[in-house]
């Protein structure tokens, strides 16, 4: 009996290892070619949101480097104009000051000469070369 029961299990083994061998295939249905094509138009459909989404992004950059541009020119025009207004503010302090530089060494070489005149005013008279030497022009 132990024989007969190692042989009819020896026999099942070896049919479930043929079967699982020789499985068969599982036929390609309709069902199936139809999931496949909804599913490559659904990739067709992403692959173009994709591309518009890259068309978006390329539009973005586009805009960005406009707004880079305008920002380096408004910066420009910006250090264009304070260069030319402190340029004009120089120049025109400089050219203020010329006359009245002028009108004090005229003013100066006046004063020069009065102040020799006095000098020589107090060798003649007392009065003269005591307010001089006060205030220490001799």
């Amino acid at each position: 009996m132990k024989q007969c029961i190692t042989v009819v299990s020896l026999i099942i083994t070896f049919l479930s290892i043929n079967s699982a061998l020789y499985s068969k295939e599982v036929p390609y249905t309709l069902e199936d070619r139809d999931r496949i094509i909804r599913l490559e138009a659904k990739l067709n459909e992403i692959d173009k949101r994709f591309e518009q989404i890259d068309k978006r992004f390329e539009q973005i950059d586009k805009r960005f480097e406009q707004i880079m541009t305008f920002l380096w020119i408004l910066t420009t025009v910006f250090i264009a104009i304070t260069s030319a207004t402190l340029g004009f503010a120089f120049w025109d302090r400089k050219t203020s000051l010329k006359p009245i530089e002028q009108k004090v060494m005229m003013n100066e070489a006046k004063l020069e000469h009065a102040l020799a005149a006095l000098r020589k005013l107090a060798t003649v008279d007392k009065k003269v070369y005591a307010i001089l030497k006060q205030f220490n022009l001799l």
